[in-house]
């Protein structure tokens, strides 16, 4: 049987054009950087499959959870010893697995997390500038001490053993209270955990700029996506960096003017629709003896972990 194919379509495409790489059309670093953060944004909606899942902290009441946050991010702060707060991290690490959770999706954003506001914020305080003790590892040595400002400056300037001390438990205690945090978040849904806020007297106007966020931040994130996508599917050459960011620049003044536009929409529609101020909740359910012994569990274990 003759082949009917056009020959030019069973040729592979010349390497040789500008812009591709192995037969694919090479993106600007822009465009890959709005597409990894849309896909970031995006990647949000898991939440709602974890918390569906028959795990440890699915089973427990929201208001339990929110109690159970509160109670151990004050205990995570007010440690001052690096063993406890290594002990806290791994009860928290135990919970999530109890909980079916992916312990490396969780923990990948909380190591990341803590380096960035944890150990990067505090990683000056290791040197003796700012924290006087015993230098471990030297850096630089002046030929005598000199004074700048408020500061001391010594003739050695180095890594101190207090100064290390102080900067691994600050980046404990910021990666347990965001392991604590995104538990709860992964094993709760949103609504359940606005209602159990609501429970605990949490101002309505706190409420409605939270739940406002996570709907129409997603939302904004798609159509940057579909954008992204809908520009993808037209290009047949490389893009220039100049035409990326002159593009992002202007989908930037589209979606501000989208988001003006639909935040007077969703004014008046809740205004029309009897909008006081107020968020109306449904009479929560009685707490069952699961929540109670889950309860005084973390009661139990809280106060262990304080005196500890």
């Amino acid at each position: 049987m003759k082949n009917r194919v056009p020959s030019f379509l069973l040729e592979n495409p010349p390497h040789a054009v500008a812009g591709l790489e192995g037969g694919r059309l090479k993106m600007s670093f822009l465009s890959k950087g709005l597409h990894h953060i849309a896909e970031i944004i995006r990647s949000g909606y898991i939440q709602w499959e974890l918390a569906s899942r028959d795990g440890l902290f699915q089973k427990i009441d929201a208001r339990v959870k929110v109690l159970f946050l509160l109670f151990f991010v004050i205990i995570v702060s007010l440690k001052r010893d690096h063993i406890p707060e290594i002990l806290i991290g791994i009860f928290v690490f135990v919970l999530i697995l109890l909980s079916r959770l992916d312990a490396w999706l969780i923990y990948r954003r909380v190591i990341f997390l803590s380096f960035v506001f944890g150990f990067l914020i505090a990683a000056p305080a290791v040197l003796n500038v700012f924290i006087k003790g015993e230098v471990i590892v030297p850096l630089v040595r002046f030929s005598g001490p000199h004074d700048f400002w408020i500061y001391h400056i010594p003739d050695e300037i180095g890594i101190t053993k207090e100064g290390l001390y102080r900067v691994i438990t600050f980046t404990l205690r910021v990666m347990n209270s965001l392991s604590l945090s995104f538990l709860v978040f992964y094993t709760t849904p949103f609504p359940e955990l606005i209602k159990a806020l609501r429970v605990i007297k949490v101002p309505d106007s706190f409420l409605m700029i939270i739940t406002l966020t996570y709907k129409y931040i997603f939302i904004f994130a798609r159509t940057v996506h579909d954008m992204h996508l809908a520009k993808k599917g037209r290009l047949i050459g490389p893009e220039r960096d100049t035409e990326a960011r002159r593009w992002v620049a202007g989908r930037i003044a589209v979606m501000f003017r989208k988001s003006q536009q639909r935040c007077e929409e969703i004014y008046k529609a809740m205004i029309g629709r009897g909008f006081s101020g107020t968020i109306k909740v449904y009479e929560s359910r009685t707490l069952r003896t699961r929540d109670w012994i889950s309860g005084l569990f973390f009661l139990c274990a809280g106060v262990f972990f304080l005196f500890l």
